[in-house]
């Protein structure tokens, strides 16, 4: 049997295909940062296009600018509120801490109290009188660390300037760039697309209202038990607990960790105290709040969850896991409609009466014993 050569222009177009995909890659592994910059603000960008979209609606003759500042101010006013609420009990407690910190040393240095005590059972007092010259020259070497820790703060600084513009222009222009993509397909297309697109965006909204409230819940506890248990820096404590709760399966335990020993070093009845607590909490949080919260928008079993989980958590790290829900919401969206499609039943989403996306179902081809379309 004779071969056919294959044509030089099948080559080249194959040599192409692999450069460009290289290329590509290369890309995205060089501006990795700025892509992750880029995603973050998207999601607060969709967080916050309802509300944007709300007041352009409803109030006569707002501009879209003007909305869209309006928004953003009340979400930076509305972040520097909470901040101000934590900042001044741990401003209270740092000032007691630089107060007290000569005599919890000097406590300590003796074996006293319950930093002292703790130090005393686990012989570290005896490891670092044995190894001084060793963490002398292990403090020595800390400039280095420090001065990247300096470089790495600057860099959240400018990536968080960067998100919050990236994400106010994408909601002041984001209808302009949608309307514009859109033309490009027919309008049956573009209903179905606007369909999705609604519904994908009230999972990523659900999700990250959902999770905030969740963690607020749980840091306010936590500093209400800390603080009637006596525990000093509640505050501190309190707010990296709702901190880490933003991260999905390992956060709650993460920081129901920290709080527990710290509530143990300071008693062993707040310990005790605290380690109830956090059991009790992860229960009704796991059973009651994450489902009445975060049932109504982002529709997913365990299952999923867990895996969509797992695997963003090794592609993208802590960024994945805090991403991993509302883009496994987003393709289940996505993977119903196909399927719906498929079978020839179009995806009837939920819109708000008065939204001028809202286009009507396209009514089903049938066709008479003769085969002619009715």
């Amino acid at each position: 049997m004779q071969t056919r050569p294959v044509p030089v222009r099948t080559i080249l177009a194959a040599i192409g295909l692999v450069l460009a995909a290289y290329l590509a890659l290369l890309l995205v592994v060089q501006t990795r940062r700025v892509l992750v910059w880029t995603v973050i603000a998207l999601f607060f960008a969709v967080a916050l296009y309802p509300a944007v979209d709300a007041i352009e609606r409803r109030v006569t003759r707002c501009r879209r600018s003007v909305a869209t500042l309006l928004v953003f101010l009340l979400a930076v006013v509305a972040i520097a509120a909470l901040v101000a609420l934590f900042v001044t009990p741990l401003a209270h407690e740092g000032s007691r801490l630089a107060g007290r910190l000569p005599g919890m040393i000097e406590d300590a240095k003796a074996g006293r109290g319950p930093v002292g005590d703790v130090l005393e059972r686990t012989h570290a007092l005896s490891y670092v009188q044995h190894h001084q010259k060793q963490i002398r020259s292990f403090a020595t070497g800390l400039g280095t660390p420090a001065l990247a820790f300096v470089r790495s703060a600057a860099t959240t600084v400018a990536g968080a300037v960067t998100i919050f513009v990236l994400a106010y222009l994408m909601v002041l222009e984001g209808p302009k760039v949608v309307d514009g993509v859109l033309g490009l397909v027919d309008e049956p297309r573009a209903a179905r697309i606007r369909r999705v697109g609604a519904e994908c965006a009230r999972t990523v909204t659900g999700y990250l209202t959902g999770n905030l409230l969740i963690s607020l819940i749980c840091g306010v506890l936590t500093y209400v038990m800390l603080l009637i248990a006596g525990v000093p820096f509640a505050g501190l404590l309190a707010l990296f607990v709702a901190v880490a709760d933003l991260i999905p399966l390992v956060g709650a335990t993460l920081g129901a960790v920290v709080a527990s020993l710290a509530a143990l070093v300071h008693s062993i009845p707040a310990g005790i105290a605290a380690v109830i607590f956090f059991v009790v909490y992860q229960q009704v949080e796991n059973h009651l709040l994450q489902p009445v919260i975060l049932s109504r928008t982002v529709k997913l079993n365990p299952l999923t969850v867990l895996l969509a989980i797992l695997i963003a958590v090794e592609v993208a790290g802590i960024l994945g896991a805090l991403l991993a829900i509302p883009i496994a919401g987003m393709i289940q969206v996505i993977l119903r409609d196909i399927w719906a499609h498929r079978d020839g039943r179009p995806l009837r989403l939920p819109m708000r009466p008065d939204d001028p996306t809202e286009a009507p179902t396209e009514a089903p081809v049938t066709r008479d014993t003769r085969g002619d379309t009715a």
